[in-house]
């Protein structure tokens, strides 16, 4: 079956994986979302325990997900794998090293004889949802704004900032990409926390905070929607591969695919709704439009970095060395056998679901939280 596709298609086909993966994690980033709402939303700490044992049932499945998403990269776009992680290592480190304090704090925060208290842990918690998902909107801001790098004929990555990656965070395009990412899995874990749980007074506050967070996402992705518009991008010739400067490119990209502008409007619409309807009325339900908006916008913005001739991971130092999904894949054979083990990945989701229901299919209350000695 895959084996008769040409290279260019599965090329295609495995950025289209590829966006789905990290379109996936976006979503689950709710997980940080909520943890970032553990200083302000809580009264309490029973309130506070609560929410936290909500997330603990999840966060294992944001952590996967970004190592799936970093294995598929690896496997399909080795190049861009060992571009990136090899020359822009400190902001991966860091957003590791924020995921790796989330996995601890989780484990300890209540256990016994804890030197270093609940609150450290907390703040901890703070940290991967509020610094880590920035750094990780900035290292995607990236597909659009370049990074200092370049290639040799051997493919030997240089990178040309002392910050290795870090600097990205000085773009302001980046920087509100990270910030609308900050805002919209607070906004998310809040939506999911007021479905989850069982506590009325809590729920309320989770309601107004999701919509409070939304508003507070909206400059910053109104400015990167602007950009898009307006921003010059990394076109690839595709006669030779060579990669140029074209006005508009974005905006060319959503013209020339109007399937993907409607992907991004409808993501963008099906956000709101799920806001809206947490917001407006009884309903508690709005995590799910809402999850469901977040994954098609995400795809459409990875989209939009790497189909219709685009370079995905551009240099601003030598255009040459700018990555493409064609130059930065995976031999045919390669993709052509990935491919077929690609086809696992419905019954591994399908999977996760009936956890995921069976996990949800009660309310998490206080009274369940306080009667487990088992709990986070």
């Amino acid at each position: 079956m895959f084996g008769s596709l040409d290279w260019s298609t599965l090329q295609q086909l495995w950025w289209f994986i590829v966006s789905l993966v990290g379109a996936l994690f976006i979503f689950l980033t709710f997980v940080q979302g909520g943890q970032t709402l553990l200083l302000t939303v809580p009264e309490g700490e029973d309130e506070k325990s609560l929410m936290i044992n909500s997330l603990g049932r999840k966060w294992e499945l944001t952590f996967t997900t970004l190592v799936l998403f970093g294995g598929a990269f690896y496997a399909s776009f080795p190049l861009f794998y060992a571009s990136s992680f090899g020359g822009a290592y400190w902001v991966w480190i860091a957003i590791l090293f924020t995921f790796i304090i989330q996995a601890v704090s989780y484990e300890f925060r209540t256990k016994p004889n804890n030197f270093l208290g609940q609150k450290t842990f907390e703040v901890f918690m703070f940290i991967n949802g509020s610094v880590g998902i920035l750094l990780i909107g900035t290292a995607v801001g990236t597909f659009f704004t370049g990074s200092a790098f370049t290639l040799n004929d051997y493919n030997f990555v240089q990178w040309g900032h002392p910050l290795r990656g870090l600097e990205a965070a000085f773009s302001l395009f980046n920087l509100s990409l990270g910030m609308f990412l900050v805002f919209l899995a607070r906004t998310l874990g809040a939506l999911y926390l007021a479905n989850n749980l069982d506590e009325h007074g809590l729920v309320q506050r989770l309601k107004n905070s999701a919509a409070l967070n939304f508003v507070c996402a909206l400059p910053f992705l109104l400015y990167v929607l602007v950009r898009f518009l307006t921003m010059d991008g990394f076109a690839v010739n595709p006669a030779d591969g060579s990669v140029f400067m074209e006005a508009h490119k974005y905006l060319h990209n959503l013209i020339e695919m109007p399937l993907n502008l409607i992907l991004l409007v409808s993501g963008l619409v099906l956000v709101i709704a799920g806001v809206m309807l947490n917001y407006f009325t009884a309903s508690v339900r709005g995590i799910w439009p809402a999850g469901l908006g977040t994954v098609l916008t995400v795809l459409a913005i990875f989209f939009l970095a790497g189909y219709n001739n685009t370079a995905f991971y551009p240099s601003k130092l030598d255009l040459d060395s700018s990555l493409t999904i064609y130059n930065a894949s995976s031999s045919h054979y390669t993709l052509t056998m990935m491919s077929y083990v690609a086809l696992l990945i419905p019954g591994v989701v399908a999977y996760i679901i009936w956890v995921w229901r069976h996990m949800d299919r009660k309310k998490l209350s206080l009274v369940e939280i306080l009667s487990d000695k088992k709990s986070y």
